[in-house]
Parts: C-alpha cells; structure tokens; sequence
C-alpha cells in the first residue's frame, strides 16, 4: 500500500512533521516541492508524529507538498564498479559517472557480534615512523587523529590512503572545504590509488544534514568489501563536523541538550560507526581512522572526549607533527613483537630519551647550565624531531629502525641508551658510533 501523505504540520529547520501510520525509525521518503525532489529520512517518532529531515533542505517547501515514504532505509550500491568514484552524502555521484542503481545495501546495520570477532594481529604499514614505529596501526583497529586548528591532518590522512598497505581505501569526507575536496582528489588521481578507492565527500557547501550519511554510506560499502575478503581502510574526517551536525538536529529538534549543546547519546552515535572495524574470520578485515578536530585545542571537549574511550588509541597531531607523549595505539603490542626483535626495546629508549631531552630544553630556557649529557640530549632531540617526526619523511619501518640507530650512534655511546647488549651487539652501527665530541 503506499503511503503518501499532502499535508505537512510544521516545518523547523530541516525538519519536517506529518502526520502518519506504519513508517518505521530511519525509513525513507520522498518529497515533491517546486524545487524537485528530495530525500527525507525519519528521524523521530512520536506517536502518529512522525518527524523527518529534508537532506536537501527545506527551503521551497511547502505545507501541502507530496511526501511518500519508500519503505526502506538509506541504500548505496554496492559492486567493483565504485572503485575510483566520487559520492555525495546522498550516495549520487559526484563526478561525471554514470549514476548506480543495482545492488543495493542497506546502511546502518549492525555491528558484528564481539564475541565472533578475530583477534587483530597484523601491521598495517604507512611509511611514517611516528606511526609505524612507535604507535604502529594495527588492521581492524579503531583510531582517531586529535587534530587542531591549522594542523595538517588531511594531508596527513591522503598520504596514508596513498601508502597505506592495504587492498581498498573509503574516505569519507564531512563539512570539508571544496579546497580540501579537490585536494584529495587530486591527490589520488595522481597515483594509482583512485582505482583501489571509493569517496564519499559533504562539504561545507552542502546540506548539514547530509553530513551525518557519509559514515554510514562509507562503512557499509567497507564492510561489504571486507567480507568479501578485502583488506579495508576506511578514513573519516571530519567527525566533529559529524557531531555537530547532530547537535543541530537534536537543537531543532527541541532535545535537552548534554555537554555544551550536544546530544545526549553522542557516545552511542560515535561508537555505532566506530564499532564497525573488524576482523572477519576466513574473510578480510575493516580498519578505521578518522580525524576528530578539537576546537581551540581542548582534547576534553565532547568529540575527542567521548572518542578517547571509543577507539583504541589516538594520533595527537601538533606543530605539524605528531606528537609521541599524546599519541597511542592500544594494538601495538600485538604486532611490534612480530616485526624486527629491537623494534619494542629501541622504540622505549627513542621515547625516554626524548623525554629527557624535552627536561633539557626547560633547563636552558631557565637558564641552568648545561651539562656535557645536556648536550648530548639537546643534539639528540633535534635529530629525532628532524629525521623521525617530520612528517615528511617517508621511509619504511626497517629504514625508520635503522635511522634510528644511526641518531644514536651519532649522539650517544652504546652503554648510555640503557638498550640490552645483545641488541647493541646485533644493531649498533659498526662506524661512527663512538658518541658526540
């Protein structure tokens, strides 16, 4: 039977109510205004009140427009054909493709059942040693990148959809600038890597509502990837601007609002996308790595807040660098025993070592004096912030171990690293390793 409907009682924002029987949370339906047609999806129920918002706005409509509910939720077509194609927030193409219609899946379906879950234990490489080397991302992990303002957290995002190992990279883009947009085109036009890709782009441009599809849209399309056997990395950002753009639904939506105006189930709108990554046994597995920008640099602001105990772990960019002591990845245990045996032990001293040469730079600008090991650390953190944390080093994690080496060698005599004899004897460098002068 369908159900179409002439009459609208209210219309706020990008929300509109009728009146209606049957129609189910998340269900679609179609509206027909002088402007043309456009998606609304249910988004409360209440009663015979049913509430929906318009993704294309609600500028043009009118009271006694036509509105038909479709009787299923948000599809995206699914094949072999998305690879190197460009989507909106609505899943209709972006580029000059031809639109797809078959094969469609549903979005926003469930998260796999924990207890069916594969134990993540592979190493997924990006050629970035503050990444690989020290908090190494792990195939089915569920990270973020703490980002904030200015901070070059998108080109960091394209460079490992570029070099990241893996078989298909989804990148959803929400609330971005169009600069942004067709910087990352740009980018993977400029590889190879557009063909091993799918993006789902929202920019600031678009309707705020469509904003909220793009994670849903791209984790449906990555999920069935990786069922079918794909090695997927999926890459949001941003998802404040996600967030946001349910606090202005739940706003217009007249909800008591929670920490600073947001909703208060941001914890399980977050976890209901993040909770996506996984492992499938005797298929492929779906990694995610997002970029949650904090304003003003508060990391105990709502997003990163409620993301810090969703995920596991978090890259905390900073002065254009990622930096160590913010940064973790919960996985890394699980892999770095698997890759090189002085991986974990050089990892540890690098960190320390770097930690008191940051003690040694607060003693010079007090004004102490420096002490012959002062020197060595301060000579020591200007080669590892140069050579390691430089974001454009690009190098592959046995390079990273060995350059790491070679940093203290050219700073430090062996027995100062405070690493185990054995890996000195296996690794140190057999030249050039009798310490600064």
């Amino acid at each position: 039977m369908e159900r179409i409907y002439n009459h609208i009682l209210q219309i706020a924002g990008n929300v509109i109510m009728v009146e209606a029987e049957g129609p189910k949370f998340a269900e679609l339906a179609e509206v027909e205004s002088a402007h043309g047609k456009s998606l609304a999806e249910v988004i409360r129920i209440d009663g015979e009140k049913v509430y929906l918002q318009v993704f294309g706005g609600t500028a043009g409509v009118a009271t006694n427009d036509r509105l038909q509910f479709l009787g299923h939720q948000m599809q995206v077509p699914f094949s072999g054909a998305l690879l190197g194609r460009i989507f909106d927030g609505k899943g209709e193409p972006r580029d000059s493709g031809p639109g797809l219609k078959d094969h469609l899946i549903e979005t926003a379906g469930p998260c796999i059942n924990p207890a069916t879950r594969v134990m993540p234990s592979k190493m997924i490489r990006t050629g970035i040693p503050m990444i690989d080397v020290f908090n190494s991302l792990v195939e089915a992990q569920k990270i973020s990148i703490f980002s904030g303002s200015g901070e070059p957290h998108n080109q960091l995002l394209a460079r490992i959809a570029l070099q990241a190992e893996v078989d298909v990279i989804v990148l959803g883009c929400m609330g971005v600038l169009y600069d942004d947009y067709l910087f990352f085109k740009e980018e993977l036009e400029s590889s190879d890597a557009i063909n091993r890709a799918v993006l789902f782009v929202h920019t600031a441009a678009d309707p705020v509502v469509e904003s909220l599809k793009v994670p849903d849209l791209a984790l449906a399309v990555a999920e069935k990837f990786a069922i079918e056997g794909k090695r997927v990395l999926t890459l949001l950002t941003d998802m404040t601007n996600f967030a946001d753009a349910l606090k202005e639904i739940a706003i217009v939506m007249e909800q008591v609002p929670s920490n600073r105006g947001y909703p208060g189930d941001l914890y399980t709108q977050l976890a209901q996308r993040y909770e996506k990554a996984a492992d499938f046994e005797g298929a492929g597995s779906l990694t995610l790595l997002s970029v949650t920008t904090m304003p003003a640099g508060d990391v105990t602001h709502p997003v990163p807040d409620n993301t810090g105990y969703i995920t596991e772990g978090q890259y905390y960019l900073a002065g254009g660098r990622i930096e160590p002591f913010g940064s973790l990845s919960r996985l890394k245990q699980l892999v770095n025993k698997e890759t090189r045996s002085d991986h974990r032990g050089l990892m540890d001293a690098l960190i320390q070592l770097y930690a008191a040469f940051k003690e040694a730079l607060e003693k010079r600008a007090m004004g102490f004096k420096m002490s012959p090991w002062d020197q060595k650390l301060l000579k020591y953190g200007d080669l590892f912030e140069a050579k390691l944390m430089n974001l454009e080093v690009n190098i592959t994690l046995e390079e990273a171990l060995d350059q790491s080496w070679a940093i203290l060698a050219e700073c430090f005599e062996p027995e100062e690293t405070r690493l185990k004899t054995e890996l000195i004897e296996t690794y140190w460098p057999k030249a050039g390793h009798h310490g600064s002068t």
